[in-house]
């Protein structure tokens, strides 16, 4: 198994630098780029959520995303770690299809990036580890 983990700051800025050093991994392990997309879409949307919302909430000027990744023979796994409020984005209600239906003036607000997430990767869990929040994603080698 192969592991590597770096902190970026909890910025919008550091939003393309994630998913660049995302992107790495995956174009080591020979994902398409299809794979590649999603998984950085689902990273994305989750570290955008911390960025606006979590870390502002919990009254913390600038906080840091540890990134995390771990890759064997079937699988790559992404964990972003934060210090941000607890927030299970699980538990959050998304858009079903006839919200998706709707015009977008008429859509209930929120939770479109959690279902954004959820659809783009093979699996996806949320932890509360103490103080931290870990978001964990997990895609198949071989899907």
């Amino acid at each position: 198994m192969d592991n590597a983990a770096k902190i970026f700051p909890a910025s919008l800025d550091s939003l393309e630098p994630i998913r660049d050093y995302v992107s790495k991994r995956c174009e080591v392990l020979g994902f398409n780029k299809k794979k590649t997309y999603g998984l950085c879409l689902a990273i994305d949307e989750i570290a955008t959520n911390i960025i606006n919302y979590g870390y502002p909430k919990a009254g913390i000027g600038l906080g840091i995303i540890e990134v995390h990744m771990a890759d064997d023979a079937r699988q790559l796994t992404v964990t972003l770690i934060d210090t941000a409020v607890a927030f299970d984005p699980l538990a959050h209600l998304v858009p079903n299809q006839d919200d998706m239906n709707k015009p977008l003036e008429d859509r209930p607000i929120g939770g479109l990036g959690i279902l954004l997430a959820r659809q783009n990767v093979d699996e996806f869990r949320y932890e509360r580890r103490g103080d931290q929040n870990c978001n964990v994603f997990v895609v198949n080698v071989s899907s």
